[in-house]
């Protein structure tokens, strides 16, 4: 189960995640993402309440880091040692920004 809650503030849109990100609720996400990003310079995710994150998570913040590279900025916050550690083994680190 996946809470997602965006939060649009004239080119900037929040996204807080709550619970799981994994095969079966990445592609509401991904298709939120999808009718959401047209415009958006600075988008963040708010990580606090996300619990898990799969490979088909990790797909999807891919997908819109690609996108943020082309029209502004894209940052995750609230992101728990759990799902960092997630980010390091799998060299994510390197390319997502963590506050």
């Amino acid at each position: 189960m996946l809470n997602i809650d965006m939060n649009s503030e004239g080119e900037k849109l929040t996204v807080k995640l709550e619970g799981r990100l994994d095969t079966t609720t990445s592609p509401e996400l991904e298709s939120e993402l999808g009718k959401s990003l047209d415009g958006i310079k600075e988008l963040e995710f708010d990580f606090s309440g996300l619990e898990y994150l799969s490979s088909a998570g990790l797909r999807v913040l891919l997908n819109a880091q690609k996108t943020m590279n082309q029209q502004g900025e894209m940052k995750l916050t609230g992101v728990s040692d759990t799902i960092k550690e997630i980010f390091e083994v799998t060299g994510f680190s390197d390319i997502l920004t963590v506050e």
